[in-house]
């Protein structure tokens, strides 16, 4: 074995700077990707936008609170509902269909955006029976319905519903 020649053997390479140059750009790029797929998605939908002045929404809240509670107490029941091309709105009273109701306002518009915002009045079909013709994007939608008699509004009431198909 004397004739034999061994090489020597590379130490083993530890961790260098090439590798904690990677270790930090695999770290902060998953970070910084996220961010931007995150303020890329909250830029392109709600704008955060609840009420035009806080302030004066504030102002109004104890106005609003008693509102409901007088409708509330009236005995008024009403039943909206979205079909394929068509809004029900159905008004009662002791179970008796509301005869004092003249006309529904309604106010329909998205959870969070602005740009499909409607207003309308539903066409009164028979004793609080009111419809209205209309084909609804998909999606979800808040309608707010005022129910007038002569020049008074005896029920106001907002209800969430949902248009089948593909949403946006």
């Amino acid at each position: 074995m004397s004739g034999m020649i061994t090489k020597p053997r590379n130490p083993p390479r530890g961790f260098t700077g090439w590798h904690m140059v990677a270790v930090m750009s695999l770290f902060f790029g998953t970070i910084i990707s996220v961010n931007v797929v995150l303020a890329w998605n909250a830029s392109r939908s709600w704008s955060g936008l609840v009420v035009q002045n806080a302030y004066i929404a504030s102002q109004q809240f104890n106005g609003k609170i008693a509102e409901a509670r007088h409708f509330a107490e009236s005995g008024i029941v009403g039943r909206f509902s979205a079909t394929a091309g068509e809004l029900r709105y159905v008004l009662a009273r002791d179970g008796k269909p509301l005869s004092a109701a003249d006309r529904v306002l309604a106010v329909l518009r998205r959870p969070v955006e602005e740009h499909e915002d409607l207003e309308m009045e539903l066409a009164r079909e028979a004793d609080g029976v009111f419809l209205a013709s209309l084909q609804l994007n998909p999606g979800q939608w808040i309608a707010d319905l005022k129910v007038i008699a002569g020049e008074a509004t005896i029920y106001r009431q907002a209800v969430r519903f949902a248009v089948a198909g593909e949403g946006k």
